[in-house]
């Protein structure tokens, strides 16, 4: 990801990036105690910004961790960090842990700490366009995550050892799985045609919920395609005539190669070119929307 542009929401205000310090003791730096959110901005709009505060608000519920602002007020703070960059097409990363203690205790303190909160935004990476038109390859790894995966945590170990196994093996990405079932990426979402059908793995504890799988699958059933959530076997998915990895900064990108092997004959196939055409097609039309 590119690097943070300079002036980042930090505590309540807009600060320079190297004003805003932790303390030593804040227990996001201590222990992982956070939750962070990450959406795209094209062109000044925040795409599905009102999934992506829903599922912040839900991981900082599921922590006891109280929440800073409603949703309006996460709106506010979003367009005001990105306004103040003066530009349109970034990414902005949203953090917040339970605060700084006096002292370091796995448990909660009895007294509420003040949340820390840190929103920045960077530049959005460019997808080259031969990923679309060649796909990418990915890497099967067991799940080593911890067993409450809906939350978006800031616990991140488990998924950066898979991750940069995948890099290790010149791999796009990790896919999951827990001995009988394919579960996620390390950092994404995924989705497999298999005998003409369009399959994703049902939320649960551990899965996250994808805003962009999320959206995959209202697009594919307003244009009458197969879709839907289903348990999906280790051994059906290395046979899937096409697999896809989503994520809310590389969209949707086909798989054609999975641990060296082809996928289907190798090539992104028909059900990802009318999903990817649907999608882009949605985006311009949020974006003039929103510009209107």
């Amino acid at each position: 990801m590119p690097a943070p542009l300079p002036q980042v929401w930090f505590n309540g205000a807009l600060c320079a990036i190297e004003d805003a310090h932790v303390s030593i003791l804040d227990r996001g730096f201590l222990f992982g105690d956070g939750v962070y959110e990450l959406l795209p901005v094209y062109r000044g709009v925040p795409f599905r910004v009102d999934q992506h505060i829903a599922r912040l608000q839900h991981s900082l519920r599921e922590t006891g961790i109280p929440t800073p602002y409603d949703a309006q007020g996460w709106r506010n703070v979003i367009d005001t960090t990105i306004n103040a960059n003066g530009e349109s097409d970034v990414t902005v990363y949203v953090q917040v842990t339970r605060g700084a203690d006096t002292h370091r205790d796995h448990a909660f303190p009895r007294t509420q700490l003040e949340p820390t909160v840190l929103v920045y935004c960077a530049p959005l990476p460019q997808m080259s366009p031969h990923l679309r038109r060649d796909g990418v390859s990915a890497i099967v790894r067991e799940d080593i995550r911890w067993g409450r995966c809906d939350i978006k945590s800031t616990s991140l170990l488990g998924n950066v050892l898979l991750r940069q196994q995948a890099v290790t093996h010149d791999a796009a990405e990790t896919f999951l799985h827990d001995g009988q079932n394919i579960i996620e990426g390390s950092a994404s979402s995924l989705f497999a045609v298999i005998d003409g059908q369009i399959l994703t793995p049902p939320d649960g504890h551990e899965i996250l919920p994808g805003t962009t799988r999320d959206l995959v699958l209202e697009l594919a059933r307003e244009a009458g395609l197969p879709a839907r959530f289903a348990h999906i076997a280790l051994d059906d998915f290395r046979r899937a005539d096409e697999i896809w990895v989503c994520s809310s900064v590389r969209e949707v990108l086909p798989v054609t190669r999975l641990d060296g092997v082809e996928v289907g004959n190798g090539r992104p196939g028909p059900r990802y070119r009318e999903i990817d055409e649907l999608f882009q097609a949605y985006k311009e039309r949020l974006i003039r929307e929103q510009a209107a």
